[in-house]
């Protein structure tokens, strides 16, 4: 599985963070000083946009982090937003913030919580399907 797919789920941030800014549907550009890791070291924000696809936009107001080797997803920013997070002892949930519909399910890999994106865009992109098709519409 690409590493770039997937998010740790991160209590420590405040905002959705990633390091590659070909995972962005949209982007600006724009100095906003530094993020300071657990080891002190900093990394410098160079823009912000979205995740996603080109259809669907997922992750809102992700910050594109110079350096940073891995996505980090922020509990406090997905709270702030609606979202219930759930954790399990070998999984966790994301639920939606209108219905409390489970969104995303994570994995507990080595103590550490991981989410696959991919995973999400495919699910988004089949029942968007199915709708356009007439399932799941009741008259």
């Amino acid at each position: 599985m690409e590493n770039m797919q997937l998010w740790y789920l991160n209590s420590g941030y405040s905002k959705h963070m990633i390091g590659d800014k070909y995972k962005f549907v949209n982007i600006i550009f724009k100095q906003e000083g530094h993020v300071t890791y657990g080891d002190n070291n900093k990394g410098r924000i160079i823009g912000r946009g979205f995740i996603g696809d080109k259809s669907n936009l997922l992750v809102h107001e992700v910050l594109y982090v110079e350096g940073l080797k891995h996505n980090l997803l922020s509990i406090s920013q997905l709270c702030d937003k609606g979202y219930q997070v759930i954790f399990k002892p070998n999984s966790c949930e994301i639920c939606l913030p209108s219905s409390k519909a489970v969104m995303l399910i994570g994995k507990r890999i080595n103590n550490v919580y991981l989410l696959d994106i991919l995973l999400l865009v495919l699910l988004v992109v089949f029942f968007l399907g199915m709708m356009n098709l007439g399932y799941g519409i009741e008259e």
